[in-house]
């Protein structure tokens, strides 16, 4: 096994993708954990769907436990998530609300305590908050509630007494919108230079992965694109 170890939380979809062809083109070893594999990761833990949190968070410790064994990891990034819309008189409500608190919510938390379990002191746990949660989101309630649960999580984990391991840091990205396949698919007269581009993340995450301009730890990072340039920046 690779000396530096990275799981991928998400590491099917379009930034998840990105994020393990990156570490792996440096050398890492690189495990996925989604409802389907990542033929391009080391190793595959694959989610199962259920209605219980209890449930679906057991299976992916115990699945990750086994697969690491003893081995610590030196970044966890939890890029899992979706978008929905509606708001709170939307026949859709209830519905998007879980789908959102399962997509982003269930697979922070259970991030968290992976990384309690098996980050190496010094470590990186990164989880996708979402710029658009740091104020009232109207048209898409479930999402910003969701988000907001994030940034809140990523605070908390640099808490005082949080489980986390000793000098790790717990970082949140507050993106506004990913350049995806999908995104483009659906917004394809946007202006797509102010769209942040997967690989500047990916090779940001791994910059702070071995340790360079890594933010202190409970930080929410805005990545604001404009003219296909992107800043990350401390949200105040």
């Amino acid at each position: 096994m690779a000396a530096n170890r990275v799981i991928v939380y998400g590491g099917k979809g379009a930034l998840g993708s990105t994020c393990v062809q990156h570490f792996k083109s440096k050398g890492w070893w690189v495990a996925s954990v989604d409802i389907a594999a990542n033929e391009e990761a080391n190793d595959n833990v694959i989610v199962k769907l259920t209605e219980s949190f209890t449930e679906q968070a057991g299976q992916v410790t115990a699945d990750v436990a086994q697969l690491l064994g003893e081995n610590k990891v030196d970044a966890i990034l939890c890029v899992a998530g979706g978008w929905a819309g509606g708001n709170c008189g939307s026949k859709d409500f209830f519905k998007n609300s879980d789908l959102m608190w399962k997509q982003s919510v269930w697979t922070s938390t259970i991030s968290s305590h992976i990384a309690a379990r098996h980050l190496k002191p010094g470590g990186l746990l990164t989880l996708a908050g979402a710029k658009a949660a740091q104020s009232g989101t109207g048209g898409m309630v479930g999402y910003g509630m969701a988000k907001a649960a994030i940034h809140q999580l990523c605070q908390s984990l640099a808490a005082k007494n949080s489980g986390m391991p000793a000098g790790a840091a717990a970082v949140a990205i507050l993106p506004v919108t990913l350049d995806t396949p999908m995104n483009r698919k659906f917004m394809p007269d946007a202006d797509y230079s102010s769209w942040t581009p997967l690989e500047y993340i990916a090779e940001m995450f791994f910059g702070w992965a071995t340790g360079k301009d890594r933010p202190a730890s409970g930080s929410l990072m805005q990545l604001l694109t404009s003219a296909g340039e992107t800043q990350a920046l401390a949200a105040q």
